[in-house]
């Protein structure tokens, strides 16, 4: 297990947002997923599809934030979505009835095409840039991407 969680966003259109959440997701990493990922949904994106391809772990913390993600979104009108799920999450998913609340799909892109197919783009605020939170308290605006990191500072690449 490792201390450190990353998140690397991407706004594909108004109103949705896809973040690609890297390392483990447990007692440590779980409230910075929960924060980061709500701060997306609260700043104008509340479609957001969480890519969990690079996470390594997953425990019980880890299947709260996601779950609270779920309300998070539903609060404002959105919908989550998650993509790349590993096998071991993919089971606990299942085991806990989570999956048939949180929709799943082998990609974020899987995911992206069946939230547009379910919605109008009328999401978010158009012509109005939002921004997202990293833990140095700078943003991007919509349309770029950005990491939130949670420990050690390094860089990573983005896998589109």
């Amino acid at each position: 297990m490792t201390d450190t969680l990353q998140l690397t966003v991407q706004h594909p259109r108004p109103g949705l947002a896809i973040a690609v959440v890297a390392g483990d997701v447990d007692t440590r990493t779980a409230d910075t997923l929960r924060h980061e990922a709500s701060g997306i949904i609260e700043q104008g994106h509340p479609h957001l599809v969480l890519d969990l391809s690079q996470v390594g772990f997953c425990d019980s913390a880890g299947l709260s934030a996601l779950i609270g993600l779920w309300h998070a979104a539903q609060a404002v009108g959105g919908s989550l979505r998650l993509a790349a799920v590993p096998d071991r999450l993919m089971r606990m998913l299942v085991l806990t009835g989570v999956d048939a609340v949180l929709p799943v799909h082998a990609t974020a892109a899987e995911a992206v095409a069946t939230m547009t197919a379910g919605q109008s783009t009328s999401a978010g605020v158009p012509g109005c840039p939002t921004h997202v939170s990293t833990d140095a308290g700078a943003g991007e605006p919509a349309g770029g991407e950005h990491m939130a990191r949670d420990g050690a500072q390094t860089p990573s690449s983005n896998p589109s």
